[in-house]
């Protein structure tokens, strides 16, 4: 085996922005070139904004600032660049007065996320937010594109799974989750009681239920923490901010990113990519409902080279195994899940794409792939690859002072190997991490293809982030923020029933 073993070093993908221009660096095009103009690119960027007083106030400074220039606080560093402004950067204009404020009592938000019972307690906070914004739909012409949710840090810190709510937490009224089970299992008496066990149904996860929630109605959200904003509204018993930021430039360098994407805005796309082409990456999540324990939820998140990503809600089943640990698809669900990515693609394109790779985290079950390959036409090209992080095998460079090259491939046979998508970048002159770069495990465990065509195509994925402005990111896209996807689908009834929807109303 060990004949076998061969190293490469893959070049740096590079990224299209407006006029066709390419780099690899998302701060560089954007400064010297702006977005790429896609149909639909807004020309104005309308903010809705819901919090306290004190959150609306501080987000409207905030917008106020991202509209000038945030220099970098040390200019010789290479990995973070001065924020020319979001003009500059998207040739758009930012609107610094909210088209809509809606003002929350910081009373009724501490009594809300107080509540001893942690899924009554994120349900009711969640409310109060959801039906704010509700209303204003209903009510109200003006139509944000995007929704900044600023919550004080007692939201962010109770708002979570797996956090017990405070000290002096307000008692529940809420029914056992036990005795909530048996009613969603075989029905109640009283449909009040009923409905009172289905706020079960919804996760301790403010930030995934409110999305969820908001699915429906095509509601885009970015939750922003006043901390973010002003990290001295929290402080420690020294004084001291609890919080520890990146540097103001930074800050606004992602934030515009996604503000802009999520506005309908196109950041920058792949370059340089194969006609035809499209990355699916599957999503499982375990249902944690009361009622559906040992069900999981499956989704199908599709890419193109533009980066826009469309997240397919799949069939709930039994797909996960104990045994093996893993989560398997059986044929139909598998078949109706690549169909409805087919069919959407076919739609946007006028025929099937010529090569489809679909990315998972376990190998493809026979009867998984069967089902996929039933929903695949003849002449499309169809490959499985699973991609998971590896502590298998790492490189050292003694001759040297910095780690491994980002890029590096090491093939171990023709259909597995080992990619480095993190390691020393040149053109930002660092290694921006901490310990040894830890390569991630590619093979492809069905169809046929060139092994390093398959990881060229996952390094340049890498830096299709729109939620930062970062050079790349260790995963590919269509993996990274699969556990997000899932969690989201998962939060509430709603989720569940989730349309087709483009992926910028789940980052």
């Amino acid at each position: 085996m060990s004949s076998m073993i061969t190293a490469q070093y893959i070049e740096e993908p590079l990224l299209e922005f407006g006029k066709g221009q390419c780099l690899e660096h998302p701060q560089d095009g954007l400064f010297l070139y702006g977005p790429v103009k896609i149909k639909g690119s807004p020309e104005v960027v309308n903010v809705g904004v819901i919090g306290t007083q004190t959150g609306i106030r501080l987000l409207k400074t905030w917008l106020k600032k991202l509209t000038g220039r945030i220099p970098t606080e040390n200019p010789r560093v290479f990995h973070t660049a001065g924020w020319p402004g979001f003009q500059a950067c998207f040739e758009a204009r930012l609107e610094t007065e909210p088209v809509a404020s809606i003002v929350l009592g910081d009373t009724a938000i501490k009594n809300a996320v107080s509540i001893s019972n942690r899924t009554e307690a994120v349900r009711k906070t969640v409310q109060l937010y959801e039906d704010k914004i509700l209303e204003h739909l209903r009510t109200e012409e003006s139509r944000a594109d995007v929704w900044c949710v600023v919550v004080p840090e007692i939201v962010h810190r109770y708002g979570r799974p797996e956090v017990i709510g405070p000290k002096d937490a307000t008692k529940a009224t809420l029914m056992s989750e036990k005795t909530a089970a048996e009613f969603l299992r075989g029905g109640a008496l009283f449909p009040e009681m009923e409905e009172e066990a289905k706020t079960y149904l919804f996760a301790r996860n403010f930030h995934h239920q409110l999305k969820a929630q908001l699915l429906h109605k095509e509601v885009v959200v970015q939750v922003v923490r006043e901390t973010t904003l002003d990290p001295t509204l929290d402080l420690d018993n020294f004084g001291n901010p609890r919080r520890s930021l990146q540097e103001l430039a930074k800050i606004a360098w992602n934030f515009g990113t996604t503000l802009y994407f999520k506005a309908r805005g196109q950041p920058w796309q792949l370059a340089n990519v194969r006609p035809r082409v499209c990355y699916v990456g599957l999503v499982f999540k375990e249902d944690p409902s009361p009622a559906q324990r040992g069900d999981a939820c499956c989704a199908a998140q599709m890419f193109l080279n533009s980066g826009n990503g469309v997240v397919f809600r799949g069939a709930l089943g039994p797909w996960y195994s104990e045994q093996k640990r893993e989560f398997h698809l059986n044929r139909a669900a598998a078949g109706d899940l690549v169909s409805q990515v087919l069919d959407a693609y076919k739609k946007d394109h006028g025929g099937p794409p010529a090569e489809l790779f679909i990315h998972a985290r376990q190998r493809f079950s026979d009867e998984e792939w069967a089902g996929f390959q039933s929903g695949v036409p003849s002449e499309t090209i169809l490959v499985g690859v699973r991609i998971r992080p590896s502590q298998d095998l790492r490189l050292f460079r003694p001759d040297v002072s910095v780690p491994v090259l980002r890029g590096t491939a090491v093939g171990i046979s023709q259909r597995e190997g080992f990619l480095w998508t993190t390691g020393y970048i040149p053109r930002l002159r660092t290694y921006p991490g901490f310990e040894t770069p830890k390569p991630i495990h590619i093979e492809m465990n069905r169809g046929n293809g060139d092994l390093t065509t398959v990881m060229r195509d996952i390094l340049a994925l890498t830096k299709i982030n729109y939620n930062a402005c970062d050079y790349s990111s260790g995963l590919p896209v269509t993996l990274k923020f699969a556990n997000r996807v899932g969690e989201i689908l998962t939060a509430s009834p709603k989720g569940m029933n989730a349309p087709p929807l483009p992926f910028r109303f789940y980052i």
